[in-house]
Parts: C-alpha cells; sequence; structure tokens
C-alpha cells in the first residue's frame, strides 16, 4: 500500500475526524471509501474533455441525431 501525504482545508479535516471518531473507523478509511466511490466519475469526466478537446482539434464531421435517425430509418 502506498502513502499520501495530503493538506486538506481545517473544517473538512474536522469533519472527518469526527465521522471517524463516531464510527470507531480511521480517516483513512474513509478517505480510501470516497477515493474508491468518486474516481471513476473523474475519470470520466476528464477522458470526456481530453476526447471532446481531440475531437475539435481534428477535421472529423460530426452527425445531429436527427440525420443520424434518418439515415438509420429509426422512429422517435
Amino acid at each position: 500500500m502506498n502513502t499520501l501525504n495530503m493538506r486538506i482545508p481545517k473544517e473538512l479535516d474536522q469533519r472527518l475526524s469526527n465521522l471517524a471518531k463516531q464510527t470507531g473507523r480511521t480517516k483513512t478509511y474513509y478517505v480510501t471509501e470516497i477515493l474508491n466511490e468518486h474516481i471513476g466519475e473523474l475519470e470520466d469526466i476528464y477522458l470526456a474533455q481530453s476526447a471532446y478537446e481531440e475531437y475539435r482539434k481534428s477535421s472529423a464531421k460530426s452527425v445531429s441525431l436527427e440525420d443520424l435517425k434518418a439515415e438509420l430509418e429509426l422512429e422517435d
């Protein structure tokens, strides 16, 4: 397991300390839980932004949803 040193705002540290104390778990446990829960969302956001920027820089052509539906003969 790796170690991560970080600074967090005092209020956030207080909330984390209170949660850990009330539940008998460690602050490390909760930080790990939070990261596991939300890292996928952040990856999706940043990867989507990166892909969108690559698309904008390219010469690829977009197609509207309506045109795509018509081309594929899909109903609304």
